[in-house]
């Protein structure tokens, strides 16, 4: 399908969707669209808990395509939703999410897929293909994240010497009753109060911390934490706050320790210079321990990317698309 080098593909609408049991009183969302025959790919979206949309399978040339999206457990059309307090946080973990997508890979009968995402969904799609490499033919990644401690402990607290104003205000978002020590811990404990309006205060007081870290990209476009919907936007804030307080589950620097595993698989590593929601050195460890990794840096993008980083995703695809 032709089309313009930085744009997308047009908007279309997935011919097979469904609810894959994964246990656990679980259910979670998957879609697919494209080429039925096509080569198989799974978008692997960011957050945790941001929920798929139809933004992310534009990427993909849907003629030679076969293109799966799916939301993790408690977001987007999956259920229980993390903005109900009754759902349980304990059976979410990386783990989960990771037999979540062997599960529906084989219920999907796929034997190999492509895999693509970017910000949470790059952790993801490492753990997943260090654990599974056999089940991945390519990977290409945006905004490289990792979610080591050290990456947590610069997005919620380090790049608060960028913005003292909204740090402050972010930090006094927990009471000092509750005592010092993490503070995205503390958010998690608030996400799990059963008061509501805690937990409402919480989740504006994160958002409105995100969006500063990305005030100065040139984005245009609804807010992407605060301008979110209530409900997917509690989501949201759960399970970031949930994932980011354990660490993802993780071993300290796992991904990158273990990033021989991909050996052999074609990867690439597309990444803003002027992130500071995930600043480039973790891309560039990333891309100096994987053998088969190609790094291009966008000099003038950051955490949300723009037109160049739209381009370099697209060509990547593009030129996966025909290899065997």
């Amino acid at each position: 399908m032709d089309r313009k080098p930085d744009e997308k593909y047009p908007p279309i609408e997935p011919y097979d969707q469904g609810m894959l049991d994964v246990g656990d009183g679980n259910l979670v969302y998957w879609e697919v669209c494209g080429n039925p025959d096509g080569k198989p790919a799974v978008v692997v979206h960011g957050g945790p808990g941001s929920g798929c949309n139809d933004r992310g399978r534009q990427y993909f040339d849907p003629d030679l395509y076969r293109i799966v999206q799916f939301d993790q457990r408690n977001c987007g059309r999956s259920t229980p939703h993390a903005s109900d307090p009754a759902a349980d946080m304990r059976h979410n973990t990386t783990a989960h999410l990771i037999a979540d997508m062997e599960l529906l890979r084989t219920h999907l009968g796929i034997g190999a897929w492509l895999l693509h995402g970017g910000s949470w969904g790059s952790t993801l799609i490492l753990a997943y293909a260090e654990q599974h490499p056999e089940r991945v033919s390519e990977i290409v990644i945006e905004a490289v994240t990792t979610t080591r401690r050290s990456e947590i402990d610069w997005l919620y607290r380090g790049a608060g010497q960028l913005f003292p104003e909204a740090w402050d205000l972010f930090r006094a978002g927990v009471p000092e009753a509750e005592g010092p020590g993490d503070l995205v811990a503390a958010y998690a404990r608030r996400m799990e109060s059963p008061d509501p309006d805690v937990r409402a205060r919480a989740t504006a007081d994160w958002c409105a911390w995100e969006d500063v870290v990305i005030s100065k990209e040139a984005y245009t476009g609804p807010s992407p934490y605060g301008g979110r919907p209530g409900r997917d936007q509690q989501a949201l804030v759960r399970l970031c706050a949930h994932y980011f307080s354990h660490g993802a589950w993780l071993e300290e620097g796992q991904l990158i320790r273990d990033a021989g595993r991909l050996a052999g698989i074609p990867g690439v590593l597309v990444h803003g210079r002027f992130d500071l929601d995930s600043p480039l050195i973790t891309a560039w460890e990333l891309a100096r321990a994987w053998p088969d990794a190609e790094l291009t840096v966008i000099d003038d993008a950051g955490h949300l990317g723009g037109p160049a980083t739209r381009r370099a995703v697209l060509a990547a695809i593009d030129r996966f698309a025909r290899r065997a």
